[in-house]
């Protein structure tokens, strides 16, 4: 079994911030490669209007299309009770919740306060959904480009009501702003209060901490993780939010560490050239890819 449990979030974080959208039968191929590569989650969608993010209207297709691929944990976000209707509809395994620590990312993102987005999550997680998991990913926990500073003790507080009605919980550095002695603060507070509830971390690579970010909450025993191929991602409605941390060297890391990822560097890098074919001109990121695999590098699996 992989010691560390990555999800791929690049079909959804990653496109809904692309400046040019990806056709529906090439998100296929690339989430299919991906599958193949070894990642036995994938974020394949929002459930959001389209008019809004047009890059996410074909969310139920995709999907659709994803449940077919034997092994895979489809994960699709929903900000709203109508959305984790429509994820559920589709099928999705997964629903994760966006929950913003930060008042003033929470009005712009979801057009609510976190209270009462906290209030929707709750409303969703007794709506009936059999068989499909519910994250409350709490957002902008770090850091906020709109807001500046976020206090720690609002980000324990949404953590501990998250917890108390989903299956999971995350962290997530929407726009970057974590640093390492941050990073280890937060989660050993918050898994102080919620234990084993706190699952996940998502980084953004903004100001290049992306992977020293990764690596500090893995030394407080954080075992999941998002990453976006190529560094993909952003959020809309956070201003100077990039890219995600990236698959490729995330997944060099942890392997070069000797933990084990489940994943395939070469295949990966296979699912990567898809990606790029896919959107031409779109700004890709990776260090991995670009030097290669070291000489004598052998994965921990």
């Amino acid at each position: 079994m992989p010691q560390v449990h990555l999800c791929e979030v690049g079909p959804r974080d990653g496109l809904q911030n692309a400046k040019q959208l990806m056709p529906t039968e090439a998100k296929k191929a690339w989430i299919a490669a991906l599958a193949a590569a070894g990642l036995k989650e994938i974020e394949v969608g929002s459930f959001v209007p389209p008019k809004l993010i047009p890059a996410m209207a074909d969310t139920e297709e995709i999907v659709k299309y994803a449940l077919g691929i034997r092994g895979l944990k489809v994960v699709a976000l929903a900000p709203n009770l109508k959305g984790f209707q429509r994820a559920i509809a589709a099928g999705a395994h997964k629903v994760t919740f966006p929950v913003s620590a930060s008042r003033a990312h929470s009005q712009s993102n979801v057009r609510m306060t976190p209270e009462q987005m906290v209030d929707e999550v709750r409303k969703c997680a007794a709506w009936p959904h059999p068989g499909v998991e519910i994250e409350g990913a709490v957002s902008t926990a770090f850091g906020c480009t709109l807001q500046g500073e976020v206090p720690e003790d609002d980000v324990v507080r949404i953590a501990t009501e998250l917890a108390g009605f989903c299956d999971g919980v995350a962290l997530a550095d929407t726009v970057g702003y974590a640093n390492p002695a941050q990073v280890k603060r937060i989660f050993s507070r918050v898994k102080k209060e919620i234990g084993e509830k706190l699952e996940g971390a998502h980084f953004h690579d903004t100001r290049g901490l992306g992977l020293a970010n990764a690596l500090a909450a893995y030394e407080v025993g954080v075992r999941a993780f998002d990453s976006s191929m190529a560094g993909l991602g952003g959020c809309p409605y956070a201003p100077g939010a990039s890219g995600n941390v990236i698959t490729e060297d995330l997944v060099f890391m942890f392997e070069s560490m000797g933990v084990s990822t489940g994943i395939d560097i070469e295949k990966l890098l296979l699912a990567r050239e898809i990606l790029v074919k896919a959107i031409p001109g779109e700004p890709v990121y990776g260090h991995t890819p670009v030097a290669g695999l070291p000489k004598g590098f052998r994965a921990a699996a």
